[in-house]
Parts: structure tokens; C-alpha cells; sequence
């Protein structure tokens, strides 16, 4: 027997249904998934994800890291500049164009890579899925949001 409640208005999907619900309540469990690790280091996820771009490549500039983490910078410069107070990254103006601000790790951002190891394994034995699967999950993703954006 079906115990699933029909949809009283035809042509409107259930909740568990939509695509977009999935991947909001994704990303809500993955922020509670993370919230206990960075508390424990100090850390937001926006600083965290700061923070991995610059250990991938230190001296990004400000439109190149908001153009990585999808980030305008109404929304970036105020976190930068927590970041900086807090002796993480300095803020400086590139010498060839003073148009842009480059971002480097401080000597305190650069060993956060080392406390906050543990937490890309945590997640991904949270996740329990292969690396195969998980690459091919996040490129779905990825064409999602990029389809999304071209659209807008």
C-alpha cells in the first residue's frame, strides 16, 4: 500500500520532489556538518572557504576570489576585513594596478592549514561515498549552478 498523501493540487510537486529542496537541505546538513569542526578552530565556513583558496593560491585578488566563491563584494570585503583584523590574510593594493586588492596569507592563515586538516576528511567519511561518485555528483552540481547563472 502507497501511504505517500497524494498531492491535492495537481501539477504542484511534493516537497521531496524538487530538486532545489534537495540541495538547500544538502547544504544545510553540510553546515551543520561543519559548524562543530571550524567552531573548534575558530573559523566560519566563509573564512574557511577564504582560507582554501588562498592555501591553493596565495595573492588572489579580491574579484578573482568573489568570482571562486560566488561572492559579491558587498558580501566579501566586510569578511576580508574580519579576516585581516583577525591576522589571518593582509589586504594590499597591487603595485601595477592599484585598482585591484591582493590577498596573501599571513604567517597565522598559512598554519591554519594545519588545524583545519582534519576537517576535508571528516567530511568526506561523513559523505560515505566513493571519490568517483562525489566527482560526479559535484559536476552535476556545478552544471546546475552554471546553468542557473547563465539564465540570469
Amino acid at each position: 500500500m502507497n501511504t505517500k498523501a497524494k498531492n491535492p493540487k495537481p501539477g504542484l510537486p511534493e516537497i521531496d520532489e524538487l530538486l532545489c529542496f534537495s540541495i538547500y537541505s544538502a547544504g544545510h546538513a553540510f553546515n551543520q556538518l561543519y559548524r562543530p569542526m571550524l567552531d573548534e578552530i575558530g573559523l566560519t565556513y566563509p573564512q574557511y572557504l577564504v582560507l582554501v583558496a588562498l592555501w591553493s593560491r596565495d595573492g588572489r585578488t579580491v574579484k578573482e576570489l568573489g568570482k571562486l566563491l560566488y561572492l559579491d563584494s558587498s558580501t566579501l570585503t566586510p569578511l576580508l576585513k574580519r579576516m585581516e583584523s583577525a591576522g589571518l590574510i593582509t589586504r594590499t593594493r597591487n603595485m601595477q594596478d592599484e585598482r585591484q586588492v591582493l590577498l596573501h596569507l599571513t604567517n597565522e592563515g598559512r598554519a591554519f592549514q594545519a588545524r583545519a586538516a582534519h576537517v576535508s576528511q571528516c567530511v568526506q567519511e561523513a559523505v560515505g561515498l566513493d571519490a568517483e561518485t562525489v566527482r560526479k555528483v559535484q559536476m552535476a552540481i556545478d552544471a546546475i549552478r552554471d546553468g542557473i547563472h547563465k539564465r540570469g
